[in-house]
């Protein structure tokens, strides 16, 4: 049978500057993953749609076709409303590991497929497989299995769910079209959709250390996104939060499960424990719930008891001894003053360094390395007294991971407080 478009009449379509049709949208991706569409010719579009744009409608009719081209996840069995949460990643960024577990204590139920770091910037399934026996690809089934014993499940999107994106993420890398906000937005999107939670919040970080760290750029794609959800019929609104400084004390897998179960206990740092808490706020609004205080499952263990029945359930043992790296070394100031600057992209930088994040996809992570911060931008520090404890399983990377951090550190010598320029943690919402 006769293909109903040509590949390289789309391409000029959207090379001209013209919108691209729903007939030419729905044809083209789903040729793409016939085969019919060549890597070439997809590329050639992507990059078409990075230059010249996309209006909200081609980008709606893109999500819808990428979610088309596999299964949609059905949770509708449950007894309870269905919320999930998604990050757009930075340095630090452990939420979703508390995050999850929390809004189950408070009665929702939680499918939160995640994805693993790449660069400077961590991964969600990293961070759990430093558990031991914690296994994150899981069938339909398990995870629904999952969902009913802990109330959550963080785990790996199977391969049936829009197949179409992950052909098209994997070409996005090595073309230069990675920033494409349409791309992204339907990236993210289609995943999201097709894994039938019936509300999401997303959390859109911009800052140094964010994938979108111009701000302005960042509140269009938490527009377009809230945009595409809501026509999809998905509840979904957006916070666009700070990432300029590393959220949290760590940075690297161990050690950011490590503080999140400080967090699930009742302690942990004050950022991470007040955006896990304005996130859980936001799902359980959007789930009918908001008369249940998040903050309250932290501090009885409600929120800590799901964690565990979440490990256990996915094969984990929540006792076990979380991996530790063979090596550290102490940054130390080089000067006492004020701490004005700790720039989260330099940091990732060098726990990535370090070992704890990849350059490809196909690398391993050493699970015990990375970074402990021992101040924040506008605490005041000590000559000679630590910084930053770097942890690695090989002492040769301390160098050049020391080249990296020192990048971002800024110390300010002076009797009087300078002025510590932080992004406010909440910057916006988007409804």
């Amino acid at each position: 049978m006769a293909e109903a478009f040509a590949a390289v009449d789309v391409i000029a379509t959207k090379r001209d500057r013209h919108e691209l049709s729903d007939a030419q949208i729905d044809w083209v991706i789903d040729a793409y993953v016939r085969g019919i569409v060549a890597e070439e010719q997809m590329s050639a579009l992507a990059m078409a749609i990075l230059l010249n744009d996309m209006s909200e409608r081609e980008i709606v009719r893109w999500t819808n076709a990428m979610i088309r081209s596999g299964e949609k996840m059905n949770f509708s069995c449950l007894d309870q409303p269905t919320t999930d949460k998604h990050s757009t990643g930075g340095v630090g960024d452990k939420i979703t590991l508390p995050l999850a577990p929390l809004v189950a204590a408070c009665g929702a139920a939680v499918p939160q497929l995640s994805g693993r770091g790449l660069g400077h910037t961590g991964g969600t399934l990293d961070k759990l497989e430093s558990i031991k026996g914690w296994r994150a690809q899981l069938r339909n089934d398990e995870m629904m299995s999952v969902l009913r014993e802990a109330g959550c499940v963080i785990c790996a999107a199977g391969n049936d769910l829009a197949p179409a994106d992950r052909k098209l993420y994997a070409l996005r890398d090595v073309t230069a079209t990675v920033e494409a906000i349409p791309l992204i937005a339907s990236s993210i999107m289609s995943k999201k959709i097709a894994e039938g939670t019936s509300s999401l919040v997303l959390d859109v970080k911009t800052g140094s250390g964010a994938f979108m760290s111009d701000l302005s750029r960042a509140e269009r794609l938490a527009e377009t996104m809230v945009r595409i959800g809501n026509e999809s019929g998905v509840n979904t609104r957006a916070l666009i939060t700070a990432m300029d400084v590393p959220l949290g004390l760590t940075v690297g897998n161990a050690l950011e499960v490590e503080e999140s179960l400080e967090v699930l206990a009742g302690g942990g740092p004050r950022d991470v424990v007040e955006l896990t808490i304005t996130l859980a706020r936001e799902m359980l609004e959007l789930t009918g719930l908001d008369g249940v205080d998040p903050a309250d499952a932290l501090s009885n263990g409600r929120a800590m008891d799901h964690w565990r029945r979440m490990i256990r359930a996915q094969g984990g043992d929540p006792d076990a001894p979380l991996p530790r790296a063979q090596h550290v070394h102490q940054m130390q100031a080089p000067t006492s003053g004020i701490l004005t600057r700790l720039d989260a992209r330099a940091i990732g930088v060098a726990a990535w360094r370090l070992g704890a994040g990849r350059a490809r996809k196909e690398d391993s992570v050493a699970a015990g390395a990375g970074i402990r911060l021992h101040a924040k931008p506008g605490d005041a520090v000590r000559g000679g007294e630590p910084l930053l404890t770097l942890h690695t399983d090989d002492p040769q990377l301390f160098e050049s991971a020391m080249q990296a951090a020192w990048s971002g550190i800024q110390i300010e010598k002076t009797d009087d407080q300078p002025l510590v320029e932080r992004l406010p943690l909440i910057i916006k919402r988007i409804r």
